[in-house]
């Protein structure tokens, strides 16, 4: 296992970031106790995680994720200081969660509070914003004008922001959280965290997860360049576009227990005849350098410059082995070649 350093924030992580939206729904106590041990015994030490898992969101299994990592933290205590463990407070717009409420100083104290007492730790090492109050260009909505920057307040989105900033400072200063970090951002919002913290000598934001993968490279090179200069670790989500990039739901097919099998609450906004298009001749390309097509996608974004660790999710142990040892797998400039022409073919098929 090769290991990054987390933006400013002087942690040491794994190139690979556990992802656990599936446990709870998709996945039970006993399977995510064997997928922390295999990740563990391959020198994982990055897990995330959200307060809103599992995936889908429903009120029935709203914190469950969380709870099945408490659980297994409260039969490994003495793994806690050996693990980077991140979560994420919940944004705006589920009912279930707050009544739907905005990030705000008495919200965000509720939800760290839950948080750690559902994850059975002291402290949280990375907790996220895991979307922002203004309407964010990902799930599928960052096509031309879909939304209005105009109509935009970005001087009440500075109030926020510096609210949230000083009430993660007072959450930091009680040793319940270590660093911050922003997921499904853009660089204006991370641009705004920077200048009001330096501004205003609070927490530095250390990091985002956004999507990021073959299917979806909107965050090259503008966003991953900031990241880069401004030290703030890049952690693509999604690297395999909800598991599609495997092929397994080609020509319409929805295995039973996929995740395309449940409702989902943004919609499969990834299905369409271009991504299929996009997808087939991956699948083609991955066969013809005697690679999956996970594999592939996974250590093609392991060796972009600028990712710090890859967030991947399984729901076996066998497509966790599988995962993995994409990261132990150099792709030659041959490959590398290969994937940038198909990404030329196929830009943002989504």
């Amino acid at each position: 296992m090769q290991y990054s350093t987390l933006g400013s924030s002087g942690l040491t992580v794994s190139r690979v970031c556990l992802g656990t939206m599936t446990w709870g729904e998709q996945n039970t106590q006993a399977d995510a106790d064997a997928q922390l041990a295999m990740a563990l015994d391959a020198g994982v030490n990055f897990i995330d995680t959200a307060e809103m898992y599992a995936i889908p969101p429903r009120p029935e299994t709203y914190g469950a994720t969380e709870q099945i990592i408490g659980n297994w933290l409260s039969r490994n205590k003495d793994q806690r200081d050996k693990l980077v463990l991140a979560t994420k407070m919940a944004g705006s717009g589920l009912h279930h969660i707050r009544n739907g409420s905005d990030i705000c100083p008495k919200t965000l104290v509720q939800a760290v509070e839950g948080s750690l007492q559902r994850l059975n730790t002291d402290y949280i090492d990375l907790y996220q914003l895991h979307w922002p109050n203004r309407r964010s260009p990902h799930f599928g909505r960052h096509a031309v004008n879909h939304i209005p920057f105009s109509e935009v307040d970005a001087r009440q989105q500075q109030d926020d922001i510096l609210a949230i900033l000083q009430t993660l400072a007072t959450l930091v200063q009680q040793g319940k959280i270590r660093h911050c970090g922003l997921s499904n951002e853009t660089p204006w919002g991370i641009s705004q965290y920077l200048k009001l913290s330096e501004q205003h000598n609070l927490p530095r934001i250390v990091s985002i997860q956004n999507e990021f993968g073959p299917l979806h490279t909107k965050d090259w090179p503008y966003l991953i360049e900031q990241c880069q200069h401004e030290q703030v670790a890049y952690l693509p989500w999604s690297p395999l576009a909800g598991g599609a990039l495997t092929g397994k739901y080609l020509g319409g097919a929805r295995p039973e227990g996929s995740r395309w099998r449940l409702v989902q609450r943004n919609g499969l906004f990834r299905d369409t005849p271009q991504s299929n298009a996009a997808i087939a001749a991956f699948v083609e390309l991955a066969h013809s350098v005697k690679l999956s097509p996970a594999q592939l996608a996974l250590a093609w974004v392991d060796q972009v410059d600028g990712v710090t660790s890859t967030i991947i999710g399984a729901t076996s142990t066998m497509q966790l082995q599988e995962n993995l040892t994409a990261f132990s797998t150099a792709l030659n400039d041959e490959v590398k070649a290969a994937v940038s022409a198909f990404l030329q073919q196929y830009p943002q098929p989504f």
